[in-house]
């Protein structure tokens, strides 16, 4: 129980690292992304020219040891395809995981009501929200869920899992 207390500290200290201010290398990173699940899945188009809003998070890192296991990354949200402001976001799992991963995610907002759901800062995508592995064509037979859809793709590592656990994500408006 101590190694696996220590290991969480360890991974919360990794995961903690704050920063303020906007920084103009995360909305590249943001702008490269898109272009990375453009070119994966071409079908994806009808969300980015169709969604009021989206956010786009590079990279959220996660990691996992025996039984519990969570994650941290940053992203851009956007309103009608320009930057308005920056997130953050926070995994916890739950059950038999091991290993580390870094995966891109994209979280399209359907109408103003979504992204302003989003906006308020207590957002939460909980087990029960379908979120698609991108691959070519995959976006063709893929709809919104409560005004929200969710695509995700790894981008380096290795892990196994079998979990149950959600996302909280928090919102800084701004540039």
């Amino acid at each position: 129980m101590r190694t696996l207390l220590m290991a969480l500290a360890a991974v919360m200290m990794l995961f903690g690292t704050a920063r303020a201010g906007w920084d103009p290398a995360d909305e590249q990173n943001a702008e490269q992304t898109i272009a990375k699940f453009r070119k994966s899945d071409p079908s994806l188009e009808r969300f980015f020219s169709r969604a009021y809003g989206y956010a786009v998070f590079p990279d959220i890192y996660k990691g996992g040891f025996m039984i519990i296991g969570g994650g941290h990354g940053k992203g851009v949200v956007y309103e009608r395809g320009m930057p308005i402001g920056k997130s953050r976001v926070t995994l916890v799992n739950v059950g038999p995981q091991l290993g580390g991963q870094s995966i891109a995610e994209i979280i399209f907002f359907k109408d103003q009501a979504a992204l302003a759901n989003f906006t308020k800062g207590n957002f939460e995508l909980s087990a029960q929200a379908g979120v698609v592995i991108v691959q070519a064509g995959m976006a063709t037979n893929t709809d919104y869920s409560d005004g929200v859809a969710v695509f995700a793709m790894p981008n380096a590592g290795i892990m196994g899992e079998v979990t149950i656990g959600g996302q909280k994500f928090s919102f800084t408006p701004g540039r």
